[in-house]
């Protein structure tokens, strides 16, 4: 697995190194920045699953501002074939992607193509999940806020493949039937790291015993991002653009618990602890 995870991280630093030939005369044209990429996923809320795994098979960059004569903004950064497992990297854990100079401009969105899903559980059995539209158009996934790279500032950029959303499960795991299959339909972010801040915290119930496995959602008009807290009760959300939020907290037989007007700071982190409530 760490082949394909350094694999993984070629990739996405070969993302943004692209030859700058932008329209924008904002920045210098010869100037390089230094743009560090990490990579996060919320956690999968199966306890039966070993691994999920996505094969990506073409990576395309948009820059604003470039001139494209043919009309297509987009540029392909590789069309090598590699797979990564996702459940690596949870619970507001980032691995770094990249530490580089690249040429100064501001990038705003990525497209990955995903030629396939696949899904094994703990007990030997393995999914493959169809991927709609993913091979043959790519997911788009815009930057937000848009990642600006300027000569003598560091810029952070973090792709969060949420898997809590992504994977739709069929059947139910409790039933004798079991799990019949499971429906692909990406979520993913592409955040401004440099702009973002984290909230992180604890949950427990009423006796002050930490709860395992609660999940925690933070919105804004919709669901941002989700995580489930650890054996300790912790979790952890990263990536969060600086704003007002609400946050929630749950898990079966407990009543759900939400806080409104929680701030994030950019480069700052935010502290919101939980008691749930049992039924």
């Amino acid at each position: 697995m760490n082949s394909m995870k350094k694999l993984l991280f070629t990739i996405l630093a070969i993302i943004i190194v692209v030859i700058f030939n932008g329209c924008s005369k904002s920045f210098n044209d010869d100037g390089t920045g230094r743009l560090v990429i990490k990579l996060t996923d919320a956690p999968f809320p199966i306890e039966s699953i070993e691994s999920a795994s996505v094969t990506i098979t073409k990576v395309e960059l948009r820059k604003v501002g470039d001139c494209i004569s043919d009309g297509n903004p987009f540029i392909v950064i590789s069309e090598d074939t590699l797979s990564f497992n996702l459940l690596e990297l949870r619970n507001g854990v980032t691995a770094d992607l990249a530490d580089i100079e690249i040429p100064v401009g501001t990038y705003n969105l990525v497209r990955l193509y995903v030629d396939q899903a696949n899904l094994e559980t703990k007990d030997g059995g393995s999914f493959e999940v169809k991927v709609p539209s993913g091979k043959q158009t790519g997911i788009k996934i815009f930057i937000r806020p848009e990642v600006t790279v300027a000569g003598g500032i560091s810029s952070e950029l973090l792709i969060d493949f949420d898997l809590s959303r992504s994977f739709i499960m069929r059947g139910n795991p409790d039933k004798p039937s079991g799990i019949n299959g499971f429906i692909f339909k990406p979520v993913i972010r592409a955040v401004n790291y440099s702009t973002s801040g984290r909230i992180e915290g604890t949950v427990s119930d009423e006796d002050n015993l930490k709860i395992a496995d609660a999940k925690v959602w933070i919105e804004q008009d919709s669901v941002i991002s989700t995580s489930y807290t650890d054996d300790s009760g912790k979790y952890a959300i990263v990536g969060i653009p600086a704003g007002t939020y609400s946050l929630f907290a749950t898990k079966e037989n407990y009543d759900t618990v939400s806080y409104t007007g929680i701030n994030v700071i950019k480069g700052n982190r935010t502290i919101q602890d939980f008691v749930l409530t049992s039924k």
